[in-house]
C-alpha cells in the first residue's frame, strides 16, 4: 500500500475526464455521486457534471468513499480484466455491499475461502473480506448526511432497496437513519492522511475514535462506542471533527506534532490510566512496555499493557505506536507495522525542526 498522491487540480482532472485523456490513466480516477460508480479518467460512460464527481488518488480511495468499480471501463483492472472468481466475488458483494459473505457461505456457493483470500489478494493487493469491508463501510459513510432521509440516503448507493441501506447502516452505526436523529449523537467523517483515510468520531465531550479505515477492528470499536454511551453514530460536521482534521494535516506535514484537540476515550479504568502514560511520551521517542507496566505501579502488568495499547481507539493522538519492545524492535500495531514505523520516522524527522 503506498501514501497517497499528490493529485492534479480538480480543473484539470475533470477536463481530461470530458477529453478521455489517455495520458491521466492512474494518475486518478473519478466517483460519480449520482451513481456510486467509479471510473478511469478514459471511461467511455456519459459524462457527468462537474459538480457530481470526487476525484482519487487510487481505487482503494475510491471503493472507502464509498464508490463501487465500473463495469463498463474496469477501474481496478487497467492492464487486464480479473479472474473469473474474482468477477463472480465482486458480484456477490454488490448484491449486498451492506452485509457479509463468511466462509460458510463462500463455501456453500463452491468457493474455496482460501482460494478466494489468495487470489484476491494476488490480484488487488487486499483480501476479499478487507474489500468487503470497505464497500459496507463507504457507502454508510458517504451516503447518510445529517438530517437526510432514508430514501434521499438510498439514491446512488449501489443498494437496490431502502431496506437493504437500512441494514447496511445498522450494522456500521448501529440504527437506521430515521431513528438515527432522536438523541444526540456521536458524529464520523472521513479524513484522508499519507497513511490511508482515516475515520473519526466525535461529540460535544470530544474526540472519542480516529481510526485507520482498513483496520479490522473498526466496526467492533464502533459498536462499543455506541453500547458504551447509548448513542449512535452519524456522519457528519462537528468542531471536534474539523479541529482533527487540522491538526492531522498539521502533523503529516511536520508543521506541528503535538495534538490539543479534546479526547474523551471510552475504556475501563486501566485503559484510561494506560492511555494517559502514552500521551506523556514525547514526540519522537519511545518507551517500552515494561517502562509502561512500572508507571502503572506492577512491573509484571506488561501484558496488560499490551492489551490496552491494543484497545486505543484514538491512535497517533494517543500514540501507542511509540511503545516498542525493550531491545528496540517494533511489535503489536493494530494499524501495521509498517505504519507504526513510518510514524516513528517522521516523528523522528521533524521533532525539533
Amino acid at each position: 500500500m503506498k501514501a497517497l498522491e499528490l493529485l492534479p487540480p480538480s480543473e484539470t482532472m475533470y477536463r481530461a475526464l470530458v477529453n478521455r485523456d489517455s495520458s491521466f490513466e492512474g494518475i486518478f480516477f473519478v466517483g460519480v455521486r449520482t451513481t456510486g460508480i467509479f471510473c478511469r479518467p478514459t471511461c467511455t460512460a456519459k459524462k457527468p457534471a462537474r459538480e457530481n464527481v470526487d476525484f482519487f488518488a487510487t481505487p482503494s480511495e475510491a471503493l472507502n468513499g464509498g464508490y463501487r468499480p465500473c463495469l463498463r471501463c474496469h477501474p481496478m483492472d487497467p492492464d487486464k480484466r480479473p479472474p473469473q472468481l474474482i468477477e463472480r466475488l465482486r458480484a456477490e458483494v454488490e448484491r449486498a455491499p451492506g452485509g457479509r459473505l463468511t466462509d460458510k457461505e463462500l463455501a456453500a456457493m463452491a468457493i474455496d475461502p482460501s482460494t478466494a483470500r489468495r487470489q484476491f489478494k494476488r490480484h488487488y493487493g487486499m483480501t476479499f473480506q478487507a474489500y468487503h469491508r470497505a464497500r459496507r463501510l463507504g457507502v454508510a459513510l458517504r451516503e447518510v448526511r445529517r438530517g437526510g432521509r432514508v430514501d434521499q440516503a438510498k439514491n446512488g448507493s449501489g443498494f437496490e432497496s431502502a431496506s437493504g441501506f437500512r441494514e447496511a447502516f445498522t450494522k456500521i452505526f448501529g440504527e437506521p437513519p430515521t431513528t438515527a436523529r432522536t438523541r444526540p449523537p456521536m458524529f464520523a467523517e472521513r479524513i484522508e492522511t499519507p497513511l490511508w483515510g482515516m475515520i473519526a468520531v466525535a461529540d460535544d465531550e470530544g474526540l472519542r475514535l480516529l481510526e485507520f479505515a482498513d483496520r479490522r477492528a473498526l466496526e467492533t470499536e464502533l459498536s462499543i462506542l455506541r453500547k458504551r454511551l447509548g448513542t449512535n453514530v452519524v456522519p457528519g460536521e462537528h468542531p471536534h471533527l474539523e479541529a482533527i482534521r487540522s491538526q492531522l494535516a498539521d502533523y503529516f506535514s511536520g508543521r506541528k506534532l503535538e495534538f490539543d484537540v479534546p479526547l474523551a476515550p471510552v475504556g475501563s479504568d486501566f485503559q484510561l490510566r494506560a492511555w494517559e502514560i502514552l500521551r506523556s511520551i514525547p514526540v519522537g521517542e519511545t518507551r517500552s512496555y515494561s517502562w509502561m507496566a512500572k508507571c502503572l505501579g506492577d512491573e509484571n502488568a506488561r501484558r496488560a499493557v499490551g492489551r490496552a495499547n491494543g484497545t486505543n481507539m484514538i491512535c497517533i493522538v494517543i500514540p501507542c505506536h511509540r511503545v516498542i519492545r525493550a531491545d528496540g524492535t517494533l511489535c503489536g500495531y493494530g494499524g501495521g507495522l509498517w505504519r507504526k514505523k513510518w510514524l516513528l520516522d517522521h516523528e523522528r524527522r521533524w521533532n525539533g525542526k
